[in-house]
């Protein structure tokens, strides 16, 4: 694969971008007191989930089956995406089931039993929700360098859709912290919850790039984790209740992000 020094430039700022939406989250964690009123953690969670879910139709899936296509033909262009996307759940369900970890939201440990610290256990908890979003700029960027299937404006647009995201996931893990934590470390857990992701982003694009075949399953792969994400931690279960803010939001952040991948893409 050749690629010019200005590509990895363009590489390098993608990659980045996300985390920066993480590390201005957090740092808006040291304003104010106290957790958050209840109905703010909604909505970040909610605008988040749409962020995640338009970016997994538009973004992944959707140049999945183009990428599909041009290699197996319309008969069977539905392979990779159907099974990328299924094992991309499988992964996801494996890591919440075998790393212990809690959510911002709730305080029941999951996965393996572990003396871990409550803040240690939230630190996994967002490693595993940060993995698929650095899978998901890894593959676009990838798709970018190699076969031409996404555009450098369509990863771009990517990039800047999980930072939407990260900037309300940034402060959600570091609100819940702050009346234990204070401000300063609180603010500091929130910022390496995204340390995964461009280590993530970096690992799938090499893969991608260097296994072109490989591209329209990791497309879906990181669309199915990403869906694991917001299925399993984003919608509020029956017995929270329901919550208009949360689907107000969840609507806001998919209409945004298929506005910017459909007009910029």
């Amino acid at each position: 694969m050749n690629v010019d020094p200005a590509q990895i430039g363009y590489a390098a700022l993608i990659i980045a971008i996300p985390f920066l939406g993480t590390v201005l989250g957090s740092l808006l964690s040291l304003l104010g007191k106290g957790s958050g009123p209840r109905w703010l953690q909604q909505a970040l969670y909610g605008f988040a989930g749409g962020v995640m879910v338009s970016a997994s139709f538009f973004s992944l899936l959707m140049p999945s089956l183009e990428e599909s296509n041009a290699q197996l033909g319309a008969s069977l262009s539905w392979i990779p995406p159907v099974v990328g996307f299924l094992v991309g759940i499988l992964f996801l369900y494996l890591l919440d089931v075998l790393v212990p970890h809690i959510h911002p939201k709730d305080s029941t440990q999951e996965g393996r039993s572990s003396s871990m610290s409550r803040e240690g256990l939230l630190f996994l908890a967002m490693t595993i929700h940060n993995i698929p979003e650095g899978l998901a700029v890894g593959v676009a960027i990838a798709s970018f360098l190699t076969s031409g299937s996404m555009s450098l404006m369509s990863a771009l647009v990517i990039g800047i859709g999980i930072a939407l995201q990260n900037f309300p996931e940034g402060l959600a893990v570091a609100l819940p912290l702050r009346e234990k934590k204070g401000k300063g470390k609180s603010c500091l857990y929130g910022i390496l919850s995204g340390v995964v992701e461009p280590l993530a982003a970096i690992l799938a694009c090499l893969l991608a790039a260097y296994v072109e075949p490989v591209l329209p399953y990791a497309l879906s792969f990181a669309a199915g984790a990403m869906i694991y994400v917001v299925v399993e931690e984003m919608i509020p279960s029956k017995e929270e209740g329901h919550s208009n803010i949360l689907v107000l939001s969840f609507a806001v952040g998919f209409a945004l992000m298929m506005a910017l991948d459909v007009a910029l893409g």
